[in-house]
C-alpha cells in the first residue's frame, strides 16, 4: 500500500487536527467533501464561507479556500474571528463534477448554519452525488 494512500487512511481514522499533513493552527470550523457516488474524496473544489450581518442581512465574505486530496479545508477560519451567528459555506459543485468528467443537477451547494458557542468545534461535511447531498453538524 502507498504512503499517500496510507496517509488518506489515517486522515480518516485520526481526528483532524492530529493529521501531519494539516499541522498548523486547528480551525473551530471543518469541512470534509466526500463523492459518495464514486467513494472518494472531493477533492479540488472551490468553496467560500460567509457570514451574515444580523443588523441586515447581509452576507460578507469570510474566506476562499480549496479541499485538498482528502476533501478536506483547513484552516477555514481562526478562533479570534469565529463568533456567534448566522455562516453560509458554498460548496462549487458544478465545477468540481466538470473536473472529473461528469455533469450535475447542482451547480453549487449551499449549506447555512447558526453557531450559538463560538467556542466548540464544528464539523460541516458535504456527502454529495451528482444527483443528490446531504450534510449534518459533526464534531
Amino acid at each position: 500500500m502507498s504512503a499517500q494512500r496510507l496517509q488518506q487512511l489515517k486522515g480518516h481514522i485520526l481526528p483532524e487536527d492530529k493529521v501531519t499533513p494539516m499541522a498548523g493552527p486547528v480551525s473551530p470550523l471543518s469541512t470534509h467533501v466526500l463523492n459518495v457516488a464514486l467513494g472518494i474524496p472531493g477533492s479540488n473544489m472551490s468553496l467560500s464561507l460567509y457570514h451574515q450581518d444580523a443588523s441586515s442581512d447581509i452576507w460578507s465574505l469570510v474566506t476562499t479556500g480549496i479541499t485538498n486530496a482528502d476533501g478536506r479545508c483547513p484552516g477555514l477560519i481562526t478562533r479570534e474571528l469565529f463568533t456567534s451567528g448566522v455562516y453560509k459555506l458554498r460548496f462549487e459543485t458544478q465545477q468540481y463534477w466538470e473536473s472529473v468528467g461528469e455533469t450535475s443537477f447542482y451547480p453549487y451547494v449551499e449549506i447555512v448554519f447558526t453557531i450559538q458557542d463560538p467556542g466548540q468545534k464544528y464539523h460541516i461535511p458535504l456527502l454529495m452525488s451528482r444527483f443528490s447531498y446531504s450534510t449534518y453538524r459533526g464534531s
